[in-house]
């Protein structure tokens, strides 16, 4: 019998790439997305594509059965869809905010809901959260994008430890710099939200060092991260935290080894 593998975010990026390896390697494979149109080259190599909106309660129980009435099982919960709301604390409205953790965290925390039971039923079953490095460090103006990050590592930590027993594993994934859309969508959010505010000046700053970093040959390649997230979905005994793409493995070691203080110097440096 096949393994079945749900992927969010699948229509574009790490989430696609995952999608295209776990395929390859015999799995059956449902992609999840807003946008099914995004997904068609998924169905046409002979994946299965449902849509899936995270802020919804009803489109995400929805995707879920599709899946469970017609494999009946779920063995493999990629949660990668997310975004990232960039702008000032002050600026940022509450109800974006909030979006972003419908989408980020509550989003992720209710299909998981939704796919345990059957994980439980069957002893065994892999969950795979995408958080970041984000999840770790911060930067300036993504205030709600880092806490979403920094509540899922939690979540996922206590998870681990809820659902051991009954043969799942709980797996996080923090990507660095990769070669996506996010960083241009994201410095497009912090222009719109802080460029014309008090924060004007240091917002555009950060947003024009995104769009040049996001353009660059620097960063790391999606498939690289599809590999990763692949090999955490599927190894028999997985690491409990994978780390890979530019910046990240640096990043962490001064985020966990330096002082607030100095860490804080070091990333206002490379926003001069």
């Amino acid at each position: 019998m096949k393994k079945v593998a749900l992927i969010t975010g699948a229509s574009s990026g790490m989430g696609k790439s995952t999608a295209m390896i776990l395929h390859s390697q015999g799995y059956t494979v449902y992609g999840a997305a807003r946008r099914l149109d995004r997904m068609k080259d998924l169905e046409e190599k002979g994946m299965h594509i449902v849509p899936l909106d995270l802020t919804d309660d009803a489109s995400i129980v929805n995707a879920v059965n599709t899946i469970l009435e017609k494999e009946g099982r779920i063995d493999v919960l990629i949660n990668n869809a997310g975004y990232g709301s960039y702008g000032s604390v002050e600026d940022v409205p509450m109800e974006e905010a909030k979006r972003q953790f419908e989408v980020n965290m509550f989003g992720l925390a209710r299909i998981t809901q939704l796919v345990l039971p059957g994980m439980r039923q069957q002893k065994s079953g892999r969950i795979v959260n995408i958080t970041s490095m984000g999840g770790k460090v911060y930067t300036p103006f993504g205030a709600w994008y880092h806490a979403t990050k920094h509540a899922v590592e939690g979540w996922s930590d206590c998870l681990r430890l809820e659902v051991r027993e009954f043969g799942i594993d709980v797996v996080i994934v923090e990507p660095g710099g990769i070669k996506t859309d996010w960083g241009g969508i994201a410095a497009e959010n912090l222009k719109k939200t802080s460029g014309s505010t008090a924060y004007g000046p240091f917002a555009n700053r950060v947003a024009e060092n995104m769009e040049k970093l996001y353009t660059s040959n620097r960063l790391t390649n999606m498939d690289v991260l599809g590999k990763v997230i692949a090999k955490a979905a599927t190894v028999r005994s997985p690491k409990t935290r994978y780390v890979k793409g530019y910046m990240a493995k640096p990043a962490l070691f001064m985020r966990k080894w330096f002082g607030d203080r100095i860490f804080d110097k070091l990333i206002m440096s490379q926003l001069k």
